[in-house]
């Protein structure tokens, strides 16, 4: 039996994104604690699903049609899990709107934005290659990136107005935009589904 060299770089490739997701995800998740960000506890639980979603993909790569298909719809709804946890710690921070540290929110999001450009970058080769499942970690680590750019601003905002408002704006952003590559997903599994 011979191993198909493309498939064997997207397993190392897929697995080297779940790695970063998940150590990128300890750092955000901390800054986010320690600060009270809304947009960094949003994109940092966004890095901790990526890395799961990235798991289930290097798990499903070897997969039938169908069954590919299948995970595909389940990370449709994983996919939400970040914009469900943004929303509840958004409204813990409307009933106290303390804005969080500008300086540590920008260089978070600045960090989180290297990580996103290098994983973007490593999985646009493989976007089409196996369906859905590759689809759903090009679109989030794109989406992520374009989050990641409006957290360094929130950042900016925040230092010139001392306001909440900039970080939860930029947090539910986030939350609707995941929920956007959800529906992404989903729809590309389905049709899979039906042609398997």
């Amino acid at each position: 039996m011979t191993v198909d060299p493309s498939s064997q770089a997207l397993r190392r490739t897929v697995a080297l994104v779940a790695v970063l997701n998940l150590g990128y995800f300890g750092v955000e998740f901390a800054v986010a604690l320690a600060i009270g960000s809304v947009s960094l506890f949003a994109d940092s639980v966004d890095f901790l699903e990526d890395a799961s979603v990235n798991l289930l993909i290097l798990l499903a790569l070897g997969f039938t049609a169908l069954m590919r298909a299948r995970v595909g719809m389940v990370l449709a709804g994983i996919l939400l899990v970040p914009g469900l946890a943004t929303l509840w710690m958004a409204w813990e921070k409307f009933s106290v709107p303390v804005p969080p540290e500008p300086v540590p929110l920008s260089l978070a999001g600045a960090g989180a934005l290297a990580v996103n450009l290098v994983c973007a970058a490593l999985l646009a080769r493989y976007r089409h290659h196996s369906g859905s499942l590759t689809t759903a970690a090009f679109l989030s680590a794109r989406n992520d990136a374009i989050a990641n750019v409006a957290i360094v601003a929130a950042g900016l905002v925040t230092a010139a107005t001392l306001s909440a408002w900039p970080d939860l704006i930029v947090g539910l952003a986030i939350a609707a935009m995941n929920a956007d590559a959800a529906r992404e997903v989903w729809e590309a599994a389905r049709e899979e589904h039906r042609t398997a």
